[in-house]
């Protein structure tokens, strides 16, 4: 909203109006990022979540897009870096009561890009930067790396909070593991018959 003033951005002692809101800016599923570093470039935007197929599966829903925001740089020993952060919000299913779960799920990453598997264990690269390999063409999958990172985010066992589960602590029942018998150790005989000898 811009109000009638002398450094009104688009024209001078305009009046009131509503702005169209900012449409969401879909991200590039590859991208080269030796280039991208070079020009320091800047993502904000979104990948559609429907193109990651195994995140799709292992939840019941998932927001339509992931937002995400990737910064491409050369750090101060020249490697080339790219960092951000990835939002979105799935439907889990609570494994206590069998119900669905809303669960926000947000990954931060850091990766500096390797060309082989020789060099994924140079030394040179700190331990702070992940090593992702490109492909022949020096481009890397960021639809694939987001993906990744977005499942290693997920619980492995996904529970409501106990006051918003539907199975209290009383409801739930435990079982008694019997104390597994003793077994007679096959050699006791051996033992038995050899102090008999002597």
């Amino acid at each position: 909203m811009c109000v009638k003033s002398q450094f009104c951005f688009d024209r001078k002692g305009a009046t009131l109006y509503h702005a169209r809101p900012m449409q969401k800016v879909k991200l590039p599923h590859s991208v080269e990022p030796t280039k991208s570093a070079m020009k320091r470039s800047d993502y904000r935007g979104v990948i559609v979540s429907k193109d990651m197929e195994r995140l799709s599966e292992a939840v019941v829903r998932c927001n339509d897009y992931v937002d995400a925001e990737v910064q491409f740089e050369k750090d101060a020993q020249g490697l080339t870096v790219f960092h951000g952060h990835l939002a979105t919000q799935v439907t889990l299913i609570c494994q206590r009561c069998n119900g669905e779960l809303d669960y926000p799920v947000e990954a931060e990453f850091c990766f500096t890009p390797v060309q082989g598997e020789e060099q994924e264990s140079d030394d040179i690269i700190p331990e702070a930067y992940e090593p992702v390999e490109v492909n022949d063409h020096g481009e890397v999958s960021l639809l694939q790396i987001f993906e990744d990172e977005l499942l290693l985010s997920l619980p492995i066992v996904p529970l409501h909070a106990e006051s918003e589960c539907t199975v209290k602590q009383d409801d739930m029942s435990f079982g008694k593991i019997e104390p597994e018998q003793e077994r007679q150790n096959p050699f006791a005989v051996l033992k038995e018959l050899k102090r008999d000898q002597e």
